[in-house]
């Protein structure tokens, strides 16, 4: 190989790990933002399910089930965002919760939806 054509590929390595490094950056980006966005999915989840028992609990003993579970939702770091007591005792609760964590991402918010209320009485033994 002669000097000239070893002169014109001077530097080509640095650019080579420049682009491999650029990619393995953009890589663990957006590896973050899905781990950030499944685990506000699963907080969201925790507080509809905790919202959702709190609000059939509190219809059970005559008071506001959806009061209930708001109180459950805002003490999980979520909000409301749909209350329904539904026939037999049964409550659906939705929230949202905003998804944290890489700089320079918007996020969103993630969204779950719970029941809680006595078993049907098919299912009873």
């Amino acid at each position: 190989m002669s000097r000239a054509v070893r002169a014109h590929e001077r530097g080509s390595g640095t650019v080579l790990l420049l682009g491999v490094a650029a990619v393995v950056v953009l890589l663990f980006v957006a590896l973050a933002a899905l781990g950030a966005s499944q685990r506000a999915r699963g907080a969201a989840q925790a507080a509809a399910d905790l919202g959702a028992l709190a609000a059939a609990t509190a219809l059970r003993g005559g008071l506001d089930p959806c009061g209930a579970a708001a109180e459950a939702v805002v003490r999980n770091q979520a909000t409301v965002v749909g209350c329904e007591q539904e026939a037999g005792g049964v409550v659906s609760v939705a929230v949202t919760r905003p998804v944290a964590g890489v700089p320079g991402w918007a996020g969103g918010e993630a969204r779950a939806e719970a029941r809680a209320g006595p078993r049907p009485q098919a299912w009873a033994p």
